[in-house]
């Protein structure tokens, strides 16, 4: 029970990791609001393209995990990274 409860806070941070790391993406590089900026990279079609770049986060939320020895942890970091990856290729092909 307990490796469960690691692996939902790893997932919980590898998102929270996510939204915290596109919303800096937005907030440094964009000269618009972040409500339109979404709105413009959702009708340009490059939704995928700023969750990716918030995921770049997850790097470090990972590889922290790894060194304190917190293997399950950064399994969560990982699920949470691949449930990016899958919504990226839904925007992709849909």
């Amino acid at each position: 029970m307990n490796n469960k409860k690691e692996i939902v806070i790893g997932f919980a941070v590898g998102i929270i990791a996510n939204i915290i790391g596109t919303l800096l993406y937005i907030l440094l590089f964009s000269d618009f609001g972040i409500m339109e900026t979404f709105n413009a990279a959702f009708k340009q079609g490059h939704i995928g393209s700023l969750l990716a770049l918030g995921a770049i986060l997850n790097l470090i939320a990972f590889f922290g995990f790894l060194k304190l020895r917190r293997d399950q942890r950064a399994k969560g970091v990982l699920i949470a990274t691949l449930l990016t990856a899958m919504v990226i290729l839904y925007y992709k092909i849909f």
